[in-house]
């Protein structure tokens, strides 16, 4: 029975799985799957759950279930791919036949001194709670200071904005104007809402040393009562260690098929995989289908792909607390109510319909 090893329960390697089970497994693979929860979590909702707006059952999916289908609970530790194992932190080892990385990211603090000492994360959901413990405990008229104006950080803002009104709110952007990367009147539309409810923007900062509860802009201190890190992320450590060809930010350089150049039996998915757009949930998903093809093909010794279309992503939708948002659709830009709307109904959709 040929093993097939998938880490991280992830967007990525959830689609994997949805496309695998029940119909397309070959009757002699089987599939273990590691991560260190019993459940999918729905990271791109970290931002509310540290905030306060949802709970933490909200961001819980469960893991699909059959009966080649083994769950390991644990932590990445090595993948010794000469030997083709996979090393777990509290020591046990399971092989592979065929192996799929999809470990996600972690947060990038840019050798800023004290940056991960001294801030809070919603990078994964356990530091989404301690995140959501410090910020809703704050006294009324604190200050929380928040790095980085990403889409994370955005919508960390204004959810918290949502979640408690008597918070001063700090958003520090490297930017001229916030979301500079999306059309101006996107921008625009975002900063004027920032504006209009009490979130004060510090466009053109950069952060250069964090101490507790004093962030640097530009060598001036900001005092603040929590500190949220959200200023850029990297592939998971385990990855970095791999001595694998990688890009200048650190992801994995793969081939057509997403597997490492030379080994057919490692692929690579998600956040840590170099591919020509920025990172996202539908991204993952996108890759994933296409390594489910190449798997199907390799296990049943067919030729494989040596070409695919190109990615179709629908866009970008982002949330201004519960009744606004912005959105990049199709290269159209949507403001206000619908994709509000619409990013819930995304939601809801993969929540209750994606197996």
């Amino acid at each position: 029975m040929k093993n097939l090893v998938i880490l991280g329960a992830g967007y990525g390697n959830m689609r994997v799985l949805l496309r695998l089970l029940p119909n397309q497994l070959p009757d002699d693979v089987e599939i273990t799957l590691v991560d260190k929860n019993p459940y999918h979590c729905l990271k791109t909702e970290y931002y509310a759950l540290a905030a306060g707006t949802i709970s933490d059952h909200h961001v819980r999916v469960s893991l699909p279930e059959h009966d080649r289908l083994k769950t390991r609970y644990g932590s990445v530790f090595h993948i010794d791919r000469e030997k083709k194992l996979v090393h777990l932190e509290d020591g046990a080892v399971i092989s592979y036949d065929d192996l799929i990385i999809g470990l996600g990211c972690e947060d990038k603090y840019h050798n800023v001194p004290g940056a991960e000492e001294n801030t809070l994360s919603i990078q994964t959901i356990d530091k989404s709670r301690v995140t959501y413990q410090a910020l809703n405990n704050l006294s009324a008229g604190a200050t929380v200071a928040i790095v980085g104006a990403g889409l994370s950080g955005v919508e960390l803002a204004s959810e918290l904005r949502e979640s408690r009104k008597d918070l001063k709110i700090k958003l520090f952007d490297r930017g001229k104007m916030i979301l500079s990367a999306f059309p101006e009147r996107l921008s625009r539309y975002v900063q004027t809402w920032f504006e209009e409810h009490g979130i004060e923007i510090i466009n053109e900062a950069n952060i250069t040393k964090v101490e507790q509860n004093i962030v640097y802009n530009n060598g001036e201190p900001v005092e603040a009562d929590a500190i949220v890190w959200t200023a850029g992320i990297q592939p998971n450590k385990v990855v970095r260690k791999m001595e694998v060809d990688k890009d200048y930010q650190g992801r994995v350089h793969l081939t057509v098929q997403h597997n490492l150049p030379g080994d057919e039996h490692v692929y690579v998915v998600g956040d840590c995989a170099s591919l020509p757009h920025s990172p996202s949930a539908q991204l993952a998903e996108a890759q994933a289908e296409q390594i489910v093809q190449v798997l199907v093909k390799r296990w049943n010794n067919e030729p494989v792909p040596e070409k695919f279309p190109p990615f179709k992503l629908k866009g970008v939708l982002g949330s201004l607390g519960k009744k606004a948002g912005f959105g990049l659709v199709n290269d159209r830009p949507l403001i206000g109510r619908v994709p509000r709307l619409l990013k819930s109904g995304v939601l809801w959709m993969y929540k209750y319909h994606n197996g």
